[in-house]
C-alpha cells in the first residue's frame, strides 16, 4: 500500500462517513453492557482502533479504563476529542500504531478491521502495543450470514473504499497467523435497541423489527457480526 491509498481511505471517511458527525448521543446501552462483560478494571489503559467518534471509548471510560484512540479520519478524531477532552486520541492508521510495545492492557477494533487496507499488519500491529496478557475484543462480519447469502445484504456503505467480509473460520486463521488466540465469540446483538429500530426511514420498522427478533434465535454462524475475545498466542 502507498501513501495515496490511505489518502483516499482518509478524504472518504472526512467527506463522506463522518461529514456529519455528532457526538452529542450518548453511549448506548449495548455498549455500556459491552464494557460489563469484557471487564473492563479502573486504570487499565485501552486502545480502540479506528475509534470514530468515541462512543466506545467514553463507554470504556465509564468503567475506569484510560482510553485510548487512533483513526484515519481527521473530522471523527475533532469530534472524539469533543466527547472525551481528556483522553489520548489521535489521527493515524492501524497498520502504523504510534504507541510503545507491550504498553495496553485491553486491545479494541470494532466492526473496522474489515476496511483496513493491510489486515494481518494492523493485527501484527495490535499484538506489539499489547501487554503479554492483555486481552482484544475485535468486531467482524460473518460471510456466513444468511441474509448476506440469500444476497438479500450487499455490504455496507465503506465497501466504496475496501470491506472484506469471511466465514468465521476464516477470520480465526487470520487472527491465528498474525499472533492471536481466539478464547470466545457471540454475536453482536446492538440492533436489539430502540436507537436502531425506531430510526429513520420510519417505512423499515417493521422490517428492523422482525431482524432484531430473527437475529435472537439464529445460530452464531448466521449472524452478521461476530465479536472476537483474544489473547496473544503463546510464543
Amino acid at each position: 500500500m502507498n501513501k495515496n491509498d490511505y489518502q483516499a481511505v482518509e478524504k472518504f471517511y472526512d467527506t463522506v462517513y463522518y461529514s456529519a458527525a455528532s457526538q452529542a448521543k450518548k453511549p448506548s446501552f449495548h455498549l455500556r453492557t459491552l464494557a460489563k462483560k469484557i471487564n473492563i478494571k479502573p486504570g487499565e489503559q485501552l486502545l480502540d482502533i479506528a475509534c470514530g467518534t468515541g462512543a466506545w471509548l467514553e463507554a470504556a471510560s465509564k468503567s475506569g479504563a484510560q482510553v485510548n484512540g487512533i483513526d484515519i479520519s481527521t473530522r471523527a478524531i475533532e469530534v472524539c476529542h469533543e466527547r472525551l477532552p481528556d483522553s489520548h486520541v489521535e489521527v493515524g492508521i492501524a497498520e502504523s500504531l504510534p504507541f510503545p510495545d507491550a504498553f495496553f492492557d485491553v486491545i479494541t477494533c470494532l466492526g473496522s478491521l474489515e476496511h483496513f487496507l493491510d489486515q494481518p499488519k494492523a493485527i501484527e500491529e495490535m499484538v506489539r502495543v499489547a501487554k503479554p496478557d492483555a486481552r482484544f475484543l475485535i468486531l467482524v462480519p460473518n460471510a456466513g450470514f444468511l441474509t448476506y447469502r440469500l444476497s438479500l445484504f450487499k455490504g455496507t456503505q465503506q465497501q466504496a473504499i475496501k470491506e472484506t467480509i469471511r466465514c468465521l473460520d476464516d477470520w480465526e486463521a487470520l487472527f491465528s497467523r498474525s499472533g492471536l488466540t481466539v478464547e470466545s465469540r457471540w454475536a453482536d446483538y446492538h440492533i436489539l435497541s430502540k436507537e436502531w429500530i425506531l430510526r429513520r426511514p420510519y417505512r423499515m420498522l417493521l422490517p428492523r423489527l422482525i431482524q432484531a427478533i430473527i437475529l435472537l434465535v439464529w445460530p452464531l454462524n448466521w449472524q452478521y457480526q461476530v465479536y472476537h475475545l483474544c489473547y496473544k498466542s503463546p510464543q
